[in-house]
């Protein structure tokens, strides 16, 4: 696909395409700005880096600008022909040097292959309408959570237990990490590129409109007597994730229409905020699978089973 505004790009031509050998090709600039720089390029592409996630945002239904290989990185193309080799995939295929793949390369020990890929779009509609397969929207908001390793962490443990939308915000001072840089992206395993996600709302826009929807959210707070397994999560819900030393402010805490603590043993004050959405979600898939399951009845206030 040629880029808007630029020079054009050809498509892939018959044979193999020819050695990008310059540091100053503007292929080669794009995804040095979207690995390296962690920013998305002019036209909203982010960069994906290594065969897994490669494969990961092929399959996803994103849009896919690029597909860059290094020289020992062409040894991946066999693994991925099948997806990039589709009629349908109308997108150049570019090689480059070793050298020049690890001087635009976010990793250590980069693997040769990376594509540019523009994450899905969404809308508010459809950031609280749930899948088919979902009883009902189950949804996480990250609220200051500052670490992009815990934003993709937190990410691919809501995909794995079934949520079906994520949405970022800042909170206070505190702004949420890009689930699309590469760093998130990376923890998240490609999750970020599969679920709707919301990015860059205001907080209290966004709460509002969660409430006028008819979405309740659930809060966790150190205070609060009410554990997991005592709420019902096959209601429309939205958990808040907040700031990992801070946490939600406090406003948004008590505004929350329900206020969840995870039980610990003496001694512990607090679990890494990725955990904490492990546990919950953990929770909250039980429960959804239970109602899901012919013959199988479950109850809000049912401790999970030992």
């Amino acid at each position: 696909m040629a880029t808007p505004g630029k020079t054009a790009r050809s498509a892939r031509p018959v044979g193999e395409p020819p050695l990008l050998t310059s540091r100053d090709n503007r292929w080669l600039k794009d995804f040095r700005v979207a690995l390296r720089g962690g920013l998305p390029t002019e036209d909203g592409f982010v960069g994906v880096e290594g065969v897994r996630l490669v494969e990961e945002a092929l399959r996803s239904g994103c849009r896919v600008q690029a597909v860059l290989f290094s020289e020992s990185g062409e040894r991946h193309h066999e693994r991925l022909a099948s997806l990039i080799d589709r009629r349908e995939m109308a997108f150049p295929i570019l090689r480059t040097t070793d050298r020049l793949f690890e001087g635009l390369a976010d990793t250590e020990h980069p693997q040769g292959v990376a594509a540019l890929v523009h994450p899905r779009e969404t809308s508010f509609d459809k950031f609280v309408h749930a899948s088919p397969t979902a009883c009902a929207p189950l949804l996480v908001v990250l609220a200051g959570v500052q670490d992009p390793g815990n934003v993709g962490t937190i990410l691919r443990t809501a995909a794995a237990f079934g949520a079906t939308g994520a949405a970022t915000a800042a909170s206070g001072i505190s702004g949420t990490a890009n689930p699309f840089s590469p760093k998130a992206l990376r923890a998240s395993a490609g999750a970020a590129l599969h679920l709707p996600i919301l990015a860059g709302m205001s907080l209290s826009i966004l709460l509002a409109q969660l409430k006028v929807a008819g979405v309740r959210t659930l809060a966790s707070s150190v205070h609060e007597p009410r554990a997991p397994w005592e709420v019902d999560w096959c209601q429309p819900v939205a958990l808040l994730v907040g700031n990992e030393g801070a946490g939600l402010p406090e406003e948004v805490e008590r505004g929350a229409d329900t206020r969840l603590r995870i039980p610990m043993a003496s001694g512990i004050e607090s679990l890494n905020a990725a955990a904490a959405a492990a546990v919950v979600f953990y929770e909250a898939a039980r429960q959804r699978n239970a109602a899901a399951a012919p013959g199988i009845q479950t109850s809000a206030t049912t401790r999970p089973p030992k």
